[in-house]
């Protein structure tokens, strides 16, 4: 049975709260969220897919990759790492792009900080994802968000099953 989400939406401080539980080890867990390899296999909503074009993880680096879709359209997004605490969290910006990294200035960043707990279950993920406004995490919500990130989370624990 697919483990809940919780997806919590906070329009006044312009931010999102995600939490799911996995059944497995913080390190397993950790690696599927942090090597490119392992985020290509379910960081997309099917029938989507999601190419890495290259990828640093470290501080100041950056992934670059690509949804594609199922007729083959592309869409670019980065994440630029901030801190790294190796199992514990990461942080990043969050922005759409084209294949070469320059950031498309229609839609805004956001700042996500992903954490990894051990808990009895396996690791507790959480997902804090900030807005610069309300208008840019609505705009993103409208964009079909919500249920294509609760779709990749529920894809990781397939694999991990």
């Amino acid at each position: 049975m697919e483990s809940n989400i919780i997806f919590n939406k906070d329009f006044d401080s312009s931010s999102v709260y995600v939490m799911k539980i996995y059944d497995a080890e913080v390190s397993k867990v950790w690696d599927y969220f942090t090597k490119s390899e392992l985020l290509n296999e379910w960081w997309a909503p099917k029938p989507w897919k999601c190419e890495t074009k290259s990828q640093n993880f470290a501080e100041g680096g950056i992934w670059l990759y690509s949804m594609v879709g199922p007729e083959g359209e592309r869409h670019y997004a980065q994440v630029k790492y901030g801190e790294i605490m190796e199992h514990r969290s990461f942080d990043g910006t969050d922005t759409f792009c084209d294949e070469n990294g320059n950031v498309n200035p229609d839609f805004p960043e956001a700042k996500w900080l992903f954490g990894f707990t051990g808990v009895e279950e396996g690791t507790k993920v959480t997902v804090n994802i900030h807005f610069p406004n309300s208008e840019a995490m609505t705009k993103l919500i409208e964009m079909g968000f919500e249920e294509g990130f609760k779709m990749g989370l529920n894809q990781l624990e397939d694999i991990l099953k």
